[in-house]
């Protein structure tokens, strides 16, 4: 099979058989398609670096199966209020000085108050004033409050879709699929960028990793960011206490690299972001998910709630590695300013 992409016109128009047979296709070829269609849209041995800060933790009225921070699980964490923007830009300053390109900030919110807009702003302005990239991830968007964030200058807005059209409602009850697509049109239609990718890892099967990349690379325009987490199983969650102890608790490493490398390969100009998990994972399947076609991370020793690697572990990494911290500018954001 040839898989190769038109360089001016990624494909939208995927089938569910062919990212299928993408998946099972004996995995050096599959790795050799992907480093193929990475090499023609990214630069070599460039990783992006970025941070993520909750900017409002816990207390979330959705029920996501997953997540700490949802009123409805038994994790102890305590809710936050938003943090003071002067607190936000310090901690965003940190970040630029550790080599970090972009900044992302989450609130666990259901969707945000237009009370808490104007705070949402100057985080924004303040932060590209410092010439970073911004992201900001709230839950669901009205219009008029997608329009404000474009207006203040957001670069990207993530909304993870998690998981396949069929699994989802296995994981959230709280809001639908199209709930998710809804609020990412209303990105896309306010000219933000589109940050959207999802979790493995939470006792899925194959058909739904199919399905999941399906949803994205069929969207009327790819996410410029693809976030690929694997799911960290966190005790008082429902799918960390059902999956705890359970084989289906970790993906298979393999089966995570094949799922970036499908990923990669299906929609060609998106960062693809190793994200949640990698504190968990070895240095040789990380290595692999970056010779996959992943080609951005989050570093720092936090996301939002769980653990991450921290800076000094992917340094000795990428040094290891032979790579760098990305400074080209992604594929898609280069289009869209010519």
């Amino acid at each position: 099979m040839n898989f190769a992409i038109d360089d001016e016109a990624p494909r939208t128009d995927w089938t569910r058989e062919e990212i299928a047979a993408l998946f099972d296709m004996p995995f050096d070829e599959l790795m050799w398609e992907a480093q193929g269609v990475h090499r023609r849209h990214h630069a070599r041995g460039e990783v992006q670096l970025c941070t993520l800060l909750s900017i409002k933790t816990g207390g979330c009225a959705e029920d996501c199966g997953y997540c700490s921070q949802s009123a409805h699980a038994e994790t102890g964490l305590k809710a936050t209020k938003l943090m003071d923007v002067r607190a936000v830009l310090q901690a965003a300053a940190e970040a630029k000085d550790a080599g970090s390109q972009r900044f992302c900030m989450g609130a666990a919110w259901r969707n945000p108050k237009d009370r808490d807009m104007p705070a949402i702003v100057e985080m924004i302005e303040g932060v590209r004033q410092m010439g970073m990239e911004t992201c900001m991830t709230l839950g669901m968007l009205t219009k008029e409050q997608a329009q404000t964030l474009a207006v203040a200058g957001l670069d990207y807005y993530n909304h993870n879709i998690d998981t396949s059209p069929e699994n989802y409602g296995n994981i959230i009850s709280t809001r639908t699929f199209q709930d998710r697509l809804d609020t990412l049109e209303e990105v896309r239609a306010a000219g933000i960028n589109v940050c959207s990718g999802g979790i493995v890892g939470m006792g899925e099967t194959r058909e739904d990793r199919v399905g999941f990349v399906h949803a994205l690379a069929t969207l009327p325009e790819h996410p410029g960011s693809v976030p690929i987490n694997a799911l960290v199983p966190v005790k008082g969650t429902v799918l960390g206490d059902m999956l705890a102890d359970t084989p289906l608790a970790k993906i298979d490493d393999i089966e995570f690299v094949r799922t970036v490398a499908v990923a990669r390969i299906t929609m060609p100009k998106s960062m693809v972001r190793l994200s949640a998990g990698r504190e968990s994972m070895s240095e040789a399947t990380q290595a692999l998910c970056f010779m996959a076609g992943a080609n951005s991370i989050f570093t720092g020793d936090k996301l939002l709630t769980t653990g991450n690697r921290g800076d000094g572990a992917d340094a000795a990494l990428f040094a290891k590695l032979g790579l760098r911290p990305m400074e080209s500018e992604e594929p898609m954001r280069m289009e869209a300013a010519e």
